[in-house]
């Protein structure tokens, strides 16, 4: 038995789409859908309106109303009940993934950095419906939860940890200040890495650190063989307080930038990148240590001050020929994270300011869980 459409229902629809042309599609639509999900129920039924049967699939139980958010506008619809049965119109469900799907959209602007009044405006050109404030807030909240339960999800055994820091403007108090965001990378025992984590201070001081390795710790992270990372302020007392003995590998790439800040002039600046790139491009350590004690004798006379900066700092940047050759150039800086730092200036350029350290956390986030998922995926980065 098939339900035939109300030629009524057909000649509304004619008549509305000729008077009003695209501007009254949404009318239009309400009307067919109405009819659609009448002719759905009727079938679901099994017998025609006031007929018995004894096969009959439950009886309609009227109607409950329905608004809906379409490309063509907002829909009041007149959704059908069936009483002893479970029933709902497939059109329905469709919709329902596409309300899904906005939503999804919506949180996609938000992570693109876009503000809730970008957002609303944007979306009410693509679905010519209005979008309250209110909802693209709870939209982000939903998206706060799934980001917060990645932030917190257990660790393992992490053989290498790199760690770095960046900055990003945040308006505080009426003020646009610098924000903290520390990221921590690992390598695990199958040669894969992953983002472990991810934290929003407004300062990069030993707490904020300290707390960021705490909760590393908390969520199951052990066994690392060696730790890189530039020599961050705070970071050293830091890592010295939370993971004891774990050897530190400073960042060879930027040892050399630090120590031009010690040539007295460009010619020397030169000579000094070639001098150091010698000690770190050597075979093994003994022969690192003889070079670098070379490097040190030869700036003596001509840079005193120079040299002692070298002979303090540089040996900070050789703890990575503790490990095997095929890992050293992997793990000597923390070239990784500035690819990564990179993509995430990429995305956070777009918003410029964020509103509070929440908006930025969000944002940083998203970004880091991508490239992670994709990492977790990919190719080993080392192979043990």
């Amino acid at each position: 038995m098939t339900h035939q459409p109300h030629p009524s229902t057909t000649r509304g629809v004619v008549e509305l789409l000729a008077e009003h042309g695209f501007e009254g599609m949404a009318q239009a639509m309400e009307l067919l859908l109405d009819e659609c999900m009448k002719i759905e129920r009727q079938e679901f039924l099994g017998v025609g309106p006031y007929q018995r049967g004894e096969n009959r699939n439950g009886r309609a139980n009227g109607f409950k109303p329905k608004r809906v958010r379409t490309r063509v506008g907002e829909l009041n619809l007149a959704v059908p009940q069936v009483r002893d049965a479970r029933f709902y119109p497939s059109a329905l469900e469709k919709g329902v993934r596409s309300e899904r799907a906005l939503n999804l959209a919506m949180a996609e602007m938000y992570v693109q950095g876009v503000s809730t009044g970008k957002v609303t405006k944007i979306v009410e050109e693509l679905c010519g419906c209005e979008v309250s404030s209110s909802e693209v807030s709870r939209v982000a909240a939903a998206l706060d939860e799934e980001l917060e339960t990645w932030r917190n999800r257990p660790l393992g055994e992490i053989k290498y940890l790199i760690v770095d820091a960046r900055y990003e403007k945040i308006r505080e108090g009426g003020c646009v200040i610098d924000c903290a965001v520390l990221v921590a990378v690992g390598v695990d025992p199958t040669g894969h890495r992953s983002v472990l984590g991810v934290s929003v201070s407004l300062s990069e001081a030993e707490v904020h650190w300290r707390e960021f390795f705490k909760s590393l710790l908390a969520r199951g992270m052990h066994g690392v063989e060696l730790i890189t990372s530039d020599a961050h302020a705070g970071m050293a007392e830091a890592r010295k307080a939370c993971l004891p003995g774990v050897p530190w590998q400073r960042c060879q790439f930027h040892l050399q930038k630090n120590a031009l800040d010690h040539a007295p002039t460009e010619t020397l600046k030169q000579e000094v990148t070639e001098d150091l790139r010698g000690v770190f491009n050597a075979a093994d350590a003994e022969r690192a240590e003889q070079e670098l004690r070379r490097v040190v004798a030869k700036h003596e006379q001509d840079a005193p001050k120079l040299a002692a900066w070298i002979d303090t700092n540089a040996r900070e940047g050789l703890t990575v020929f503790r490990l095997p050759a095929t890992h050293r150039k992997r793990l000597r800086t923390t070239n990784l994270l500035e690819r990564l730092n990179r993509e995430l200036k990429r995305r956070t350029r777009v918003a410029t300011l964020f509103p509070n350290e929440a908006s930025l956390l969000r944002l940083v986030t998203a970004v880091l869980m991508e490239q992670s998922e994709q990492w977790e995926t990919g190719k080993r980065y080392v192979t043990f």
